[in-house]
C-alpha cells in the first residue's frame, strides 16, 4: 500500500516541481477551492484553533483569517515541492536572510547554535540557511510513516544544503556531532504539541495553557549552544525573509525555561501580527484539557 501511494504521488510532486511559479500559483488557487470549499480539509480543527486563540474576534474576522490562511497553506505546500527544481540562485532570491551576524557570531566563536522557529511563513525554506553559513546546517524533522514518500521528502529538503535529523534520535545525534568536534547550526521548529508527561512544562500559548516543547533549550543548556529566534515573514507571494534575534548566548546561566518562554512569546507576537501565516491545521491545543490546576 505504501508503494502504491508513493507511485500515485510521485508524478504529481514532480509535475509541481517542474512548472513555473506563475503557473504554480494558479494551481494553488485551484487547490484551495478543492480542499477548502469542496472538501473542507481540517476546517473544524482550523476553526477551533482560531476561536481559542482569538476569543474576542467576531465570526466575520475569524472567517477572513481562515480563508487567507488556506491560500497561504496551499502556497507553502506547493512551494515545498517546488524546492526540488529551484536553482540555488532562485532560492536565495526568494528566501532572504537578514542580519546574519546574529547567527554567524557563534560559528566565528567556534560554537554551535540553535535556531528556534515556529510553523510560520515558510519554515521549510529555512533549510536553505546552509547557503549562508560555513557550519553545516541540520533541521530536526518528523519522519512520515510511508517510507517511500519519506525518502522523497528528505531528498527535497536536502536540495538546498540542508541536512535532516529525525526528532526521535535528535538529542543523541546532536551530542555525538558535538563530541566529534562538529560546529553546526541546528533548526528546531519548537511549537509542537508534546504529549503531557509528569514533568512536562506547561505555559500559555496564544492564551491557552498547553505543554510546550523544551528540547531546544535542554540541548542548548547541556552543550552550551547559542540560541536565536528566526523571525520569518512573507514579503509577497513566493518571497520570504528571515531575520534573527538573540535569545541567549549563555544558556547555562539563563534562568530555567526562560529560553522556551522567550521563543514562545516572540512567536505569539508574530502570530498576532499576521495570523494568516501560521499553520492552523494541526491540533495546537489538543492537550489543554489536561493542564494541571494552579
Amino acid at each position: 500500500m505504501q508503494r502504491a501511494v508513493y507511485l500515485i504521488a510521485y508524478p504529481f510532486i514532480y509535475l509541481i516541481a517542474s512548472i513555473p511559479f506563475n503557473v504554480l500559483y494558479v494551481f494553488s488557487d485551484f487547490l484551495r477551492l478543492i480542499i477548502y470549499n469542496l472538501l473542507g480539509y481540517r476546517k473544524k480543527i482550523v476553526r477551533s484553533n482560531l476561536r481559542k486563540a482569538f476569543p474576542n474576534k467576531s465570526e466575520d474576522d475569524l472567517k477572513w483569517i481562515e480563508k487567507r490562511f488556506y491560500k497561504h497553506f496551499c502556497d507553502i505546500t506547493l512551494e515545498a515541492f517546488k524546492s526540488l527544481s529551484i536553482s540555488s540562485e532562485e532560492m536565495q532570491k526568494r528566501m532572504v536572510f537578514k542580519n546574519l551576524d546574529v547567527l554567524t557570531q557563534f560559528e566565528k566563536g567556534n560554537r554551535s547554535v540553535i535556531i528556534m522557529c515556529g510553523h510560520y511563513a515558510s519554515w521549510e525554506w529555512m533549510l536553505s540557511i546552509g547557503y549562508h553559513t560555513v557550519s553545516q546546517g541540520y533541521g530536526i524533522y518528523t519522519p512520515i510513516m510511508n517510507k517511500y514518500l519519506n525518502k522523497l521528502i528528505i531528498k527535497i529538503r536536502k536540495k538546498h544544503r540542508g541536512n535532516l535529523i529525525s526528532r526521535y534520535s535528535a538529542i543523541q545525534q546532536i551530542k555525538n556531532l558535538h563530541d566529534e568536534g562538529n560546529i553546526a547550526v541546528y533548526g528546531f521548529v519548537s511549537d509542537q504539541s508534546p504529549r503531557p508527561k509528569p514533568k512536562s512544562y506547561w505555559r500559555p500559548f496564544l492564551g491557552v495553557k498547553v505543554p510546550v516543547f523544551v528540547g531546544a533549550e535542554m540541548v542548548a543548556r547541556e552543550l552550551d549552544f547559542g540560541v536565536v529566534y528566526a523571525k520569518i515573514n512573507r514579503v509577497k507571494r513566493g518571497y520570504y525573509e528571515a531575520s534573527f534575534e538573540l535569545i541567549s548566548d549563555q544558556p547555562k546561566k539563563t534562568k530555567l525555561n526562560r529560553i522556551t518562554d522567550t521563543f514562545t512569546e516572540w512567536l505569539e507576537q508574530d502570530v498576532y501580527s499576521d495570523p494568516t501565516q501560521y499553520l492552523w491545521t494541526h491540533k495546537r491545543f489538543k492537550h489543554a484539557d489536561k493542564a494541571p490546576k494552579d
